[in-house]
C-alpha cells in the first residue's frame, strides 16, 4: 500500500512571482482528486486528521489551493482554514455531485474563493462561471486555441486563469503566449528568469565557509579567518550584528564577538543569505524562491537522514548536500564545475551530480517529495528505511522551521539596511 502524504507546489505569475501554494495530497493509492470509492472516505479522515494538527504549518502567511472532494466538503474541512488564506479547488467529481454544489455556495458566501480544475468547454462548466474566481487549464490536455478561448472568456469575466502541468520551456512559452495570469508546474517551481550570481562568485571563500560551520565539530579559529578574508561578508555580518536587533550597548568592529553574538547555528544562515544576496544588495524575488528552497532542502535532508539506515555522512552534511543543491541557480556556471571547487565528500558530490549512492536515494527521496512523485516517494523511503508514515509532517515541520528563519533573516537584515541608512 502507498503511504499517504501531502506536499505543496508554488504557483507563480509570469514575473517570476509566487501568488500561491497548491496543497496536493496522495493516499490509500489514490491521489487527492480521486472519488466514487470507499478510499475517498479513508483520504479524507487522514487528510482532516492530518490538517486539523497543522493547518497553521501548511497555509501559514500564503494563498493556498486545495483540491476538496465532496466527503471533505461535507466534513466541513475548508473551515479549519481562514478564508483569506485557502482557495477551495473542485473538479468534475464535485460539480456533477447533487449535493456538493450547495456546500461550495455556503463557502462562498462565507468568503472563500473557488476554483475549478481542469476547465472544459461543457455546460456544466459553463454553467458555474459566474461561482468561481480562479480557472485552471491543464497544459498537457489542453491546445493553445482552446487555452486561448478559455481565457479570453475568463478575463472578460474578471476570472483569472492559472495553466498546469509546466514541465518545460516550450510548455512555459505556450502559457504566456495565450495569456495566462498564472503557471504551475515542475518547471515553473525550479525556473528563474536570469541566473542571480556569476561565475566569479567561485572565488570567494563562502563556499568553504559553508562547509567550515556546517560541519559537527566546527573549527571557531578557521571561520573567523575566512570571514576577516571575505570583506563583503565581513561588513555584512558587522552590519547585522550593529543592527537594532541585537541590542548592543557598543558596536564592535570585531569579528570574533560578532560570531559570539551570533551563534553558530545563526551564522551559518547569515552566511548563506549574505552571500547569496550580496552584503549590501536587497534580495529580489527570485533570489528568495531559491534560497528558501536550499533551506527547505536542507533541513528536509537533515532531518530524514536520522530515520536512514546505513549512511555515510553525517546529519550537517546532509543538511550540506540540501543547501547545495541549488547552487547552479545562484551562480552562473554549472553544477559540476561548481562542486569541483568546494571540499565536500565524494559521497555528496555524486549524489547531487548523479544521484548515486545511499545519498543519491535520499537526495532523490526529497526531489520527489518536493515534485509530488508519489510513485517514487514510496519506493525511496522504503529503500532507505524512513517510515512513509513520518515524511508528511516532518515535511511540514521543516516547511514552519524554513517561515520562522525567513522571518527572522528577513527582519534583522531589514533593521541592518535601516540602520546603514541611518549612519
Amino acid at each position: 500500500m502507498n503511504g499517504k502524504y501531502i506536499v505543496r507546489e508554488p504557483i507563480k505569475d509570469s514575473s517570476g512571482k509566487i501568488k500561491g501554494y497548491e496543497i496536493m495530497y496522495h493516499g490509500e493509492n489514490q491521489s487527492f482528486n480521486s472519488s466514487g470509492n470507499e478510499n475517498d472516505f479513508a483520504a479524507a479522515d487522514t487528510i482532516y486528521n492530518f490538517l486539523t494538527q497543522n493547518s497553521v504549518k501548511a497555509l501559514r502567511g500564503s494563498v493556498n489551493f486545495m483540491t476538496f472532494t465532496t466527503t471533505l466538503l461535507m466534513k466541513k474541512t475548508p473551515r479549519l482554514f481562514d478564508s483569506s488564506e485557502l482557495v477551495i479547488q473542485i473538479d468534475d467529481s464535485v460539480i456533477i455531485h447533487p449535493l456538493s454544489m450547495h456546500f461550495i455556495k455556503q463557502y462562498m458566501q462565507e468568503g472563500y474563493k473557488i476554483a475549478v480544475n481542469e476547465f472544459q468547454f461543457s455546460p456544466r462548466y459553463l454553467g458555474i462561471l459566474d461561482s468561481i474566481d480562479y480557472i485552471k487549464i491543464n497544459s498537457k490536455t489542453t491546445n493553445d486555441e482552446t487555452m486561448k478561448n478559455i481565457i479570453e472568456i475568463a478575463h472578460s469575466m474578471d476570472k483569472q486563469c492559472i495553466v498546469t502541468e509546466i514541465e518545460n520551456e516550450e510548455a512555459y512559452q505556450r502559457a504566456i503566449a495565450v495569456g495566462a495570469d498564472c503557471l504551475e508546474g515542475n518547471y515553473v517551481a525550479d525556473r528563474l528568469t536570469t541566473k542571480v550570481k556569476s561565475s566569479t562568485f567561485l572565488q570567494s571563500n563562502f563556499f568553504r565557509l559553508v562547509v567550515e560551520v556546517t560541519k559537527d565539530e566546527p573549527d571557531i579559529e578557521e571561520i573567523e579567518r575566512l570571514i576577516s578574508m571575505d570583506a563583503s561578508l565581513t561588513y555584512g555580518i558587522l552590519k547585522m550584528v550593529n543592527s537594532a536587533y541585537f541590542a548592543l550597548r557598543k558596536q564592535t568592529t570585531d569579528i570574533h564577538q560578532a560570531m559570539v553574538v551570533l551563534g553558530l547555528e545563526q551564522l551559518k544562515q547569515w552566511i548563506y543569505l549574505l552571500s547569496a544576496s550580496g552584503a549590501d544588495q536587497a534580495i529580489d524575488e527570485g533570489t528568495e524562491e531559491f534560497l528558501k528552497r536550499s533551506f527547505m532542502r536542507a533541513y528536509f535532508c537533515s532531518e530524514l537522514i536520522k530515520f536512514t539506515k546505513d549512511m555515510p555522512i553525517s546529519r550537517s552534511e546532509a543538511y550540506l548536500m540540501g543547501m547545495f543543491s541549488t547552487l547552479d541557480h545562484l551562480v552562473d556556471a554549472p553544477l559540476e564545475d561548481i562542486l569541483s571547487e568546494l571540499p565536500i565528500s565524494e559521497e555528496i558530490r555524486s549524489a547531487l551530480l548523479t544521484k548515486e549512492g545511499r545519498c543519491g536515494k535520499l537526495y532523490s527521496l526529497v526531489l520527489s517529495y518536493e515534485s509530488a512523485d508519489w510513485a517514487n516517494i514510496t519506493t525511496l523511503a522504503k529503500e532507505l528505511g524512513i517510515p512513509d508514515q513520518i515524511l508528511t509532517t516532518t515535511y511540514f515541520n521543516c516547511v514552519e522551521n524554513v517561515n520562522n528563519l525567513w522571518e527572522q533573516l528577513i527582519g534583522v537584515s531589514g533593521m541592518a539596511e535601516a540602520d546603514s541608512e541611518k549612519e
